[in-house]
């Protein structure tokens, strides 16, 4: 009687077509009433000696039934699966919606509220290369070779075996290279800033090997330290958006501007947060003065005629004091975590008139 179960079944499960035709086989042989399950409740009524014959049987019964239904279940699936396959046809140029994966990184944004505040200023932005020689990352500047300001640079020198037309190359310290080919390239009056990466050799949490910085040039006739003043008052009163933005300048050293100055900004505590603006303090946040004569005669012109000024900072501690960042490192671990929370929307485009950080 098992045997002609056994095989009856068997025979079913194995002319089903489909699979809820399988799962109707899998309800009348398995289910609460279904034949095999009511065989396993008749072992209740037997004796032990005939429980002991017909248990192991009705057992064996249901887990070769139960094997045979997950087999043949395997088998249509994969032949459902090879069927669509071979008739579906995705079309891979129509967009795809999905969930809000990544945002806007904050010295990205930040690098566009700059462009959008020079650019109202006048400012067009050039870049240059980050592989950069020697000569343009220090000689051009004012820094030749045994120059002791080139220890303010912790350089990323190249093998000597790939300089170039035999200048050194190296990753650029500075985005000044790209003054200085501006001013070879370019005709006065010039007005740019070079926004890019940098590199040195330092890693704490205000320094990373490679960070960002921006720089900004000014050469034309008539040109005044009170030029470079306004330009960073109004440059700063419009990033950090407040009219309370002290500045104070003090005499520093940089061998391609005579005279520097170090520029510090007034802060003031809120909500237990040193924020830019007031005069509690002050903290440095930028260096800047008039283009060294020496600088402005490299590139053929006649610092008598022509005068400017440069400036620079970096973008990354610019995006710190803005939005409340305390480690600089955090910039560039790529935390997914870190990024939704001081990231920035797609559509969080920088527009003076709004605010650019509105």
């Amino acid at each position: 009687m098992l045997d002609d179960a056994r095989g009856s079944a068997r025979g079913e499960i194995a002319g089903a077509e489909s699979l809820p035709a399988l799962e109707e086989i899998r309800v009348r042989l398995l289910g609460k009433q279904g034949s095999i399950t009511a065989l396993l409740k008749t072992l209740g009524a037997m004796s032990p000696e005939e429980r002991q014959v017909q248990g192991p049987a009705i057992h064996s019964l249901r887990e070769a039934v139960t094997a045979a239904i997950a087999d043949r279940k395997a088998a249509l699936e994969a032949a459902a699966l090879e069927a669509r396959l071979a008739t579906e046809r995705l079309d891979m140029t129509l967009p795809v919606a999905s969930a809000r994966q990544g945002s806007v990184h904050p010295v990205s944004q930040v690098m566009d509220e700059l462009a959008e505040i020079f650019a109202d200023l006048g400012f067009a932005v050039a870049t240059g290369p980050e592989i950069e020689d020697d000569w343009h990352n220090f000689t051009a500047l004012n820094i030749p070779e045994t120059h002791p300001a080139r220890a303010m640079h912790d350089t990323f020198y190249f093998p000597d075996d790939m300089a170039i037309d035999g200048k050194k190359m190296l990753l650029r310290t500075h985005t000044s290279p790209v003054q200085i080919r501006t001013m070879t390239n370019q005709s006065p009056p010039i007005r740019i800033i070079a926004p890019g990466r940098v590199y040195r050799s330092d890693s704490d949490a205000t320094h990373t090997p490679m960070f960002h910085q921006i720089e900004g040039l000014v050469i034309d006739r008539d040109i005044t330290l009170g030029h470079l003043k306004w330009t960073l008052e109004t440059f700063l009163k419009a990033f950090f958006e407040r009219d309370d933005v002290v500045l104070r300048m003090r005499p520093s050293y940089f061998p391609f501007t005579e005279p520097s100055a170090e520029v510090d900004v007034g802060w003031s505590m809120e909500k237990g947060r040193r924020v830019v603006g007031g005069c509690e303090g002050w903290m440095e946040v930028l260096g800047s003065g008039m283009v060294h004569s020496r600088v402005i005669a490299n590139m053929g012109l006649d610092p008598d005629e022509w005068q400017g000024f440069a400036f620079g900072c970096g973008i990354d501690r610019l995006a710190m004091l803005k939005y409340g960042m305390d480690d600089l490192r955090a910039f560039f671990d790529g935390d997914i975590r870190w990024l939704k929370h001081y990231g920035f929307r797609a559509l969080d485009v920088p527009t003076l008139s709004g605010g650019v950080g509105a």
